[in-house]
């Protein structure tokens, strides 16, 4: 399970490494024609770049608290930040009536939770 557990970990960095760099560093007008992209409309520059920042840190919170040996309770405090995240990104895409966007952060959100659950208990950093 830990495996599994390290495997979700680096899948879902990725997600939100790739996430975070589009948020942070490319315009909001070129987010907001891309597929999917119908979020930005109604929010302002800051707020995307705060959510792109906030997915570069879920990037690092997912793996490098373990990997340093330095507060690895971050890691599953992350995934639940992450899960949030996701209720947030379903009701968007939801509202939008992007519907496989819905899914696809539901599979995010439950990758999270399965990562949350692991590193808070049978696979525990500390124990």
């Amino acid at each position: 399970m830990n495996l599994a557990l390290w495997i979700g970990a680096g899948l879902l960095a990725a997600v939100a490494l790739v996430g975070g760099v589009s948020k942070t560093f490319v315009p909001k007008e070129t987010l907001a024609a891309a597929h999917g992209g119908g979020w930005t409309e109604g929010v302002g520059v800051g707020f995307v770049k705060v959510l792109g920042v906030l997915e570069l840190l879920a990037a690092l919170g997912l793996i490098l608290p373990a990997v340093v040996d330095i507060a690895p309770v971050l890691v599953p405090v992350t995934a639940v930040c992450w899960v949030l995240l996701m209720v947030g990104a379903m009701v968007t895409h939801g509202r939008l009536g992007e519907s496989k966007f819905v899914v696809l952060n539901l599979v995010y959100l439950a990758l999270a939770a399965f990562i949350a659950w692991g590193r808070f208990g049978p696979e525990s950093f500390t124990g």
